[in-house]
């Protein structure tokens, strides 16, 4: 993985409230305050929507429309409207402070993890008269949000998957434990690409690995031809066991693996007999480039040769696919912007209070990354000539 800087908790919050980082926030901002708009109305009709009450003073008559701007942006609020009477959200004044605050309490939400607590603060510092079960249920509606996303049924076939993991900190039992943060990122058969996975693990098992598999196919994943990833043992033979595919090992990871095996004034001529190996004009021209590779490397560098004839079907596997996708299966390159934006917000938390707030946190950088990634700069078009046999 490319090396990130820290940012610093100020920086991050900056950067989700930059243009690429709005959505999910104004979501999930809008999501809260009309649900804190139901609470307040319920309190002054004395009655939830729908129950049966002798203490009911009036009824609910629709809703009227009006704008709200946050420093999120502009939110469209769906304000209750009642048949005797009216109602104003508290929260709109003073319109400044509770604005900030709001924002405040959804950023703190998604970067260290939901507080009750801190949420119950919130709404009574606005004057809201929100009991602690609604502020619980508030809290639980956000996560319901990340789980829509990532238990999203899958639809249609992904012929590409490709699989990776990252290192993060999390508290577990009174410990600190490094956990593997895991994701899934697929080729939709109309050249689509997307996240389609994403979860926490205590380490890199086959064990975790299959069930984490096995969960993607329960969602609808179909039609993969070729995993790309790490050389991992566990990984592998949870992808031949779950998907049965072919296996794509990644070849910027092989690359740097032995490039590190090798001393500083040997790495440019291995450099320089591995690169050509994935850039060649067909299957045959790199098993015949990778064979001369291992003849010049077998006396200076023995091991690296016994690494690269070890691993020659999974590093040229991409070859038996059309030549137009080639430059985007040889290795997980895909995921390293993904990786570098999650890092980013990462860093900031260092070591999260547990499992849940590293997902909360992964599962907001994902969503508002989705649109990037799917757009015609990232996808793979499975509807060329070339890619026609797979795209059917």
């Amino acid at each position: 993985m490319a090396e990130t800087k820290r940012m610093t908790a100020e920086q991050v919050v900056s950067y989700l409230l930059e243009e690429e980082g709005l959505d999910f926030l104004r979501e999930s901002l809008l999501w809260v305050v009309q649900q804190l708009m139901e609470v307040e109305v319920s309190e002054l009709i004395g009655a939830e929507r729908g129950e049966r009450s002798e203490e009911r003073l009036t009824h609910r008559n629709g809703y009227r429309p009006r704008r709200w701007d946050t420093r999120a942006g502009e939110l469209e609020l769906a304000i209750p409207k009642l048949r005797r009477g009216s109602y104003f959200p508290s929260f709109l004044e003073p319109r400044k402070r509770s604005e900030q605050a709001l924002v405040a309490v959804i950023q703190e939400a998604y970067v260290a993890g939901v507080s009750t607590r801190k949420v119950d603060q919130l709404v009574e510092s606005l004057g809201l008269r929100v009991s602690r079960s609604e502020v619980s249920r508030i809290c639980v509606g956000l996560d319901e949000q990340v789980e829509a996303f990532r238990g999203r049924p899958l639809e249609g076939s992904y012929p590409y998957l490709f699989l990776d993991a990252k290192v993060e900190k999390v508290r577990d039992g009174g410990r600190v434990v490094r956990k593997c943060l895991v994701i899934a990122h697929g080729v939709h058969e109309s050249g689509r690409r997307e996240v389609i996975g994403l979860d926490v693990g205590e380490s890199e098992t086959e064990a975790f690995w299959r069930e984490f598999l096995r969960g993607l196919v329960k969602r609808g994943l179909v039609g993969v031809e070729l995993v790309v990833s790490d050389a991992h043992a566990g990984l592998k033979a949870a992808i031949a066991q779950v998907l049965g595919c072919s296996w794509q090992r990644c070849s910027v990871h092989f690359l740097r693996e032995s490039l590190g095996h090798a001393r500083k004034e040997q790495q440019g001529m291995l450099a320089a007999l591995l690169r050509p190996i994935f850039n060649a004009p067909d299957g045959e021209g790199a098993r015949a480039l990778l064979g001369d590779a291992l003849e010049r490397l077998r006396t200076p560098l023995p091991k690296i040769a016994t690494l690269l004839a070890e691993a020659e079907d999974d590093l040229l596997a991409f070859y038996a696919f059309p030549p137009d996708h080639w430059r985007k299966l040889r290795s997980t390159n895909p995921l390293e912007r993904l990786n570098r934006e999650i890092g980013r917000r990462t860093d900031v938390v260092g070591i999260f209070p547990n499992d849940r707030a590293l997902i909360r946190l992964a599962t907001m950088v994902v969503i508002e990354q989705n649109d990037c990634v799917s757009g015609s700069r990232g996808a793979v078009r499975l509807d060329s000539e070339a890619g026609s046999r797979l795209a059917a």
